[in-house]
């Protein structure tokens, strides 16, 4: 089936209505409060020999020396595997966990997702965690071979598993997102229009993914900021993009030579302007600072990736200020 032409949200839009989005369980009044960070900052990753793993000591302490309180809970194996144990070494750091990037195949009427889906929710309850990021990924190890393409019934399972998913999350007081991510299943904008269209999921924004895949970030939350519960910020350098897009570098190696995604505010995405649409349409979910990473050795102390995660937070915080100084916030 070939993708279809996106409907134009601004004159004669297709899109179904769809419920206000839940957003997360607890109000946060004070918009600083809820920026969140994630492991993959670190370089911390659930891909294969993506490069040298940090232990969580290092990047827990990290996280608290810049001021984080709240992080995603990483690939599996970075914390303890018992829910109570993740929930206790996040503690000894004074983290909480909101959520974490699940990685599942929806598309294949050979795997059911639920069963890998169980196995993550099953931490969230110690954790305290309150958001399920699912990436519809394509069965194929990295992020760099070509997509299946699906079929009528092909889309109509993708978005039976994805209401399946999104019922089992809620049945434990989770809510799930879906999380569109360069070399998934939801890449593009037309694939991002299918879920707006055809399933009631939410969707984590990650400003970086989706300018890669072709989707106007700014546009899109001004346009759809109603369908978003979770955002990942990232900034991007349009040059090496279009670098990807023109095939002299993979994916894998433009984070590799640490020149795809940059610090917040140092890169071609407009982020000032996608929060301010995410907060003036009422958006109280979490700002998770994301700038992929993959290290070749550990750095010395006080270097490597808390150079950047630094930089990245310092940004936002300054944006959050001027904005409610402008009277713009959640």
């Amino acid at each position: 089936m070939p993708r279809r032409n996106p409907p134009n949200p601004v004159s004669g839009s297709t899109c179904r209505s769809f419920p206000a989005p839940r957003r997360t369980p607890e109000r946060r009044p004070d918009v600083a409060a809820r920026i969140a960070t994630a492991p993959i900052s670190w370089g911390v990753s659930e891909v294969p020999d993506w490069g040298f793993q940090l232990s969580p000591e290092r990047v827990l302490a990290e996280m608290r020396e810049l001021g984080f309180s709240a992080t995603e809970l990483g690939a599996q194996g970075f914390l303890p595997p018992a829910p109570a144990d993740k929930a206790a070494r996040l503690a000894e750091y004074g983290m909480k966990g909101i959520g974490s990037f699940v990685p599942v195949v929806v598309h294949d009427p050979g795997v059911d997702p639920l069963p890998r889906i169980e196995q993550e929710l099953a931490n969230y309850a110690a954790a305290g965690a309150e958001v399920l990021v699912v990436s519809t990924v394509t069965g194929i190890r990295g992020y760099d071979q070509l997509r299946p393409e699906l079929d009528a019934d092909g889309w109509r399972l993708f978005m039976r598993n994805l209401d399946r998913i999104s019922q089992r999350a809620a049945e434990q007081g989770v809510l799930a997102t879906l999380h569109p991510h360069v070399g998934t299943m939801i890449e593009t904008r037309d694939d991002i229009m299918h879920v707006i269209d055809d399933s009631s999921m939410q969707i984590c924004f990650d400003t970086g993914h989706m300018m890669i895949g072709g989707t106007d970030p700014v546009d899109f939350a001004r346009q759809y900021a109603e369908r978003v519960a979770y955002s990942h910020l990232k900034d991007v350098s349009v040059k090496t993009m279009e670098r990807v897009k023109r095939g002299e570098l993979s994916y894998f190696e433009s984070i590799v030579a640490d020149e795809l995604y940059t610090p917040l505010g140092q890169g071609d995405v407009d982020i000032r302007a996608i929060v301010q649409s995410m907060l003036a349409a009422g958006f109280n979910g979490w700002f998770v600072l994301e700038q992929d990473k993959v290290l070749h050795e550990e750095p010395a102390p006080g270097t490597g990736p808390i150079e950047d995660a630094r930089a990245s937070v310092e940004w936002l915080r300054g944006a959050l200020t001027e904005l409610e100084v402008e009277g713009i916030s959640a």
